[in-house]
């Protein structure tokens, strides 16, 4: 019986050396047009299909292999009696081998400013059904969609034939191969759409890493990049120096990386597990940092620092001050800056060029739980800092406001419960992720200390009780900033208004759990 391979790639890659060997074999390669030029001039006596289906290309080479003289003899179960009489019948010869790698979808979405037009026209057809085709009935078809399979392929072809279990292997990339290429053109053509809660929804993603471990030393775990939408995610940082990044790492660089947004001014972020420990804003970098260093020296220690401007000697200087950081994240970098910053062998530093860049419009986050996905909108601040209500009989000063902006920017970042703290452009003390309210705002106290008098104070949700506002105006908080919305927000006010406090609503708040 005549064996048949059948080749058709966009990646050209291996195909030659694929075919040539196969030939030597005894297969008769059969392709399609693009391919087929790419054999041919490798010397490779080829089969068009068209010789094969009595029919030629068509529709712009929309139309191929989507024929039964193909299909059928891809289809066809060896083992069966009766398929192999029909085979007979009809006079269809068996393929043995299907090499297929599809139109380069993926690759023609990532192009600036391509057309719907182009987009749909690299969406493949016949690729996807021939090698779903074959693996379908892969104990009799041997299918290839990666070109790093090649080898192996023709290493045991060449020496008896592919094992069942490695044609079963196959046959299962071919259909996370598929679904990976169908989830892309859904998700772009639901972006062009303009639908964001379609109902089904099917998520694609790339490994880019496998972590030496997850949150916890007994836990393994994988990181996946997600194809586009990439500019100013940590997802397209650089590594320029240290070791490996650890699931902690990424999650936490994340954290560090969504905050140094919110500021225009040169910024410093100190990120703790995934926290703000410091945060500060000044006319230099340097100045900035020494600011975030100072708001929490203590928890910064083993911590991750992002930058928002070119790091130069000075602010390399400051930072090499600090015993040990898991991660430095900086838009740029001097030669000086990195050659002091390299010092340290195990210090991870990257490299996130656009780093200030915005989170799209429309943006999604996802949260699993067991037994399902949680999807909403990233977090956007949507209120206008000059037009808060003002609340207390007290207004806030000019300074105030801008201190409480800042705060506020920064509270969006804290788990809640949280409360921040800040004074002259930095976070003096921040309490995270409290149960209740007058706890966070008690840890933010105690962090800050003396610098707690003439501070401001941020809260992501509404103060329901009046001992948040006592407590922090015992210790000199001038003005507070929260969402309002409580039934009993007036006892707050009362509580600003008999201690001085200035307060303002507004009219959102920053849940983040």
């Amino acid at each position: 019986m005549k064996k048949r391979a059948l080749f058709s790639v966009s990646d050209k890659t291996g195909v030659s050396d694929f075919a040539r060997r196969a030939a030597a074999l005894g297969y008769e390669i059969v392709s399609t047009g693009g391919t087929q030029k790419t054999l041919e001039e490798a010397g490779i006596p080829v089969v068009n299909v068209s010789e094969i289906t009595g029919f030629p290309e068509c529709l712009d080479g929309r139309l191929k292999t989507l024929h039964p003289a193909i299909h059928g003899g891809i289809l066809a179960m060896r083992g069966s009696a009766d398929h192999m009489a029909q085979m007979e019948l009809l006079n269809i010869e068996m393929i043995d081998i299907v090499v297929i790698n599809l139109y380069p979808f993926k690759q023609t979405i990532l192009r600036e400013g391509v057309r719907l037009e182009e987009a749909i026209e690299n969406i493949d057809i016949g690729g996807p059904t021939l090698i779903r085709a074959a693996a379908k009935n892969w104990p009799d078809v041997v299918v290839a969609v990666d070109p790093g399979d090649y080898g192996g392929i023709l290493e045991m072809l060449e020496n008896g034939g592919v094992p069942k279990e490695r044609r079963f292997e196959l046959a299962c990339k071919v259909f996370e191969h598929t679904a990976h290429y169908d989830a892309l053109i859904a998700d772009y053509l639901r972006r062009e759409a303009g639908l964001t809660y379609p109902e089904t929804l099917t998520l694609t993603y790339e490994r880019s890493q496998e972590l030496r471990y997850g949150e916890n030393p007994h836990q393994t775990a994988a990181f996946y990049r997600e194809i586009g939408h990439l500019d100013g995610s940590l997802a397209k940082a650089e590594q320029l120096h240290g070791k490996e990044m650890s699931f902690n790492n990424i999650n936490d660089a994340a954290a560090a990386v969504a905050l140094i947004k919110e500021f225009d001014r040169p910024c410093a972020v100190a990120v703790k597990h995934a926290n703000p420990c410091g945060v500060a804003v000044a006319n230099t970098l340097a100045e900035a940092y020494k600011k975030a260093y100072e708001a929490d020296p203590v928890s910064i220690y083993g911590g991750i620092v992002a930058l928002n401007r070119l790091c130069e000697t000075d602010t390399a200087e400051e930072i090499a001050k600090v015993q040990f950081l898991e991660i430095i994240i900086a838009p740029g970098y001097t030669d000086e800056a990195l050659d002091i910053l390299t010092r340290r062998k195990n210090v991870r530093i990257l490299l996130l060029e656009d780093i200030s860049k915005p989170l799209p419009k429309g943006a999604l986050d996802f949260k699993k739980i067991h037994g399902g996905l949680l999807v909403q909108e990233t977090d956007p601040s949507t209120f206008d800092p000059a037009a808060v209500k003002i609340a207390t009989k007290r207004e806030p000063t000019s300074d105030e406001l801008e201190t409480l902006d800042f705060a506020w920017k920064v509270c969006k970042h804290v788990k809640s419960n949280a409360i921040v703290l800040a004074k002259d452009g930095m976070t003096v003390g921040i309490g995270p992720g409290q149960v209740n309210r007058v706890t966070a705002a008690e840890i933010a106290i105690r962090y800050a200390g003396e610098r707690a008098n003439g501070s401001v104070m941020a809260s992501d949700a509404y103060l329901p009780f009046p001992d948040t506002v006592e407590a922090v105006g015992r210790v000199g908080v001038t003005a507070i900033m929260q969402p309002g919305g409580s039934i009993r927000d007036q006892e707050s006010v009362d509580a600003a208004d008999k201690l001085n406090i200035a307060m303002v609503f507004t009219g959102e708040r920053h849940f983040r759990h």
